[in-house]
């Protein structure tokens, strides 16, 4: 078990991997619930769900989803904290993939938007399963910059997600998911004013720009980051920001049937979002509920910085552009009191 490992492992001391105890699980079990008869979206909204996705599948309600995000099981065989998925044939793992996307099919709304994750392996039998069923919009593909190096191959350091919807009509809020980026030419007007860039309070010029289908700006959780756990296939909380931002509006229902450890659930909480998942290892479960728990006390997301996303490795510039407008903003206070004062 998860808990076991956590005591056996020795981590250094500034590992900021989460954990569980013994008296957290016991808590937060009591948090989670399960589905054997036809449910409603207010029975489910906001909670986890801890079985087994086929369990579940025929007892969900119908057209409450507005967005779903799915992480599955990529074609390679993975031990998840003692349930193992094991690889298959490519013809078997698209009847599997088949298997359980027409039975999401009617949890969804005409104006949905899907994601559906997965790695060079399984990237094809997906295509070949939304193409069916959706409108294939994007495939976006992300660069992981971590990963084993290899001696006869290229290194493995992307996936992707194939970005579907139900309809043509579907939300995607653009402005919403803008990359501030360093500017490499400063160019100037006539006037010597910046052109399509900004000079923050720190000197420092930047620039907002449209979201592409190649995201190199999105960290790994790694044992110094708050948000990681020792689940192996860990999605960070700014990916899923990214795509709840674009593809869902404040209020809306996200749902993962693969939850892993929440951090679908654990984003659209942050942002105003509903939510509800399926987790089939109960101490991932509670793991989902410790997250969403502190999630309450706690709506930062790494790389995403006063609503803008940053580029990767940029907590610094953050911090230099946040004290540089707080002391902006206190010298206009002072001055105003000045003003006042000899009024």
């Amino acid at each position: 078990m998860l808990e076991e490992k956590n005591i056996e492992k020795k981590r250094a001391p500034r590992n900021k991997t989460m954990t569980l105890s013994e008296e957290e699980k016991s808590l937060y079990r009591k948090e989670l619930i399960k589905i054997c008869e036809q449910t409603t979206i207010a029975q489910i909204e906001n909670k986890t769900i801890n079985q087994d996705l086929f369990e579940v599948l025929e007892f969900l309600p119908e057209g409450f989803v507005d967005l779903l995000f799915v992480d599955p099981p990529y074609n390679l065989t993975k031990n998840f904290n003692g349930n193992t998925f094991k690889e298959m044939s490519s013809e078997d793992y698209v009847k599997w993939i088949d298997s359980w996307i027409t039975k999401l099919i009617p949890t969804l709304k005409k104006t949905s938007s899907i994601y559906i994750c997965g790695d060079w392996r399984s990237s094809g039998a997906i295509q070949q399963v939304v193409e069916k069923y959706f409108k294939v919009r994007n495939r976006i593909t992300w660069e992981r910059e971590k990963g084993r190096g290899a001696k006869t191959n290229w290194k493995n350091n992307t996936e992707d997600i194939w970005f579907c919807t139900l309809s043509d009509d579907f939300v995607f809020n653009v402005d919403a998911v803008k990359l501030k980026k360093k500017i490499i030419a400063p160019y100037t007007d006539e006037n010597g004013e910046p052109k399509d860039w900004v000079k923050e309070e720190d000197g420092t010029g930047y620039r907002l720009t449209f979201p592409s289908n190649i995201w190199t700006d999105i960290s790994i959780p790694y044992w110094s980051m708050p948000e990681n756990t020792d689940h192996p296939t860990q999605k960070p909380e700014k990916l899923l920001a990214k795509i709840i931002l674009a593809s869902s509006n404040d209020g809306d229902f996200v749902f993962d049937p693969f939850l892993g450890v929440g951090t679908t659930s654990v984003v659209a909480s942050k942002l105003g979002r509903k939510y509800a998942g399926i987790e089939l290892d109960e101490t991932y479960a509670c793991l989902i509920q410790k997250r969403l728990h502190l999630a309450e006390e706690d709506k930062t997301i790494q790389g995403y910085h006063e609503g803008v996303f940053w580029e990767r490795n940029s907590l610094r510039d953050q911090k230099k552009v946040s004290s540089a407008k707080e002391n902006k903003k206190e010298e206009t206070t002072f001055s105003l009191f000045d003003i006042k004062k000899g009024a």
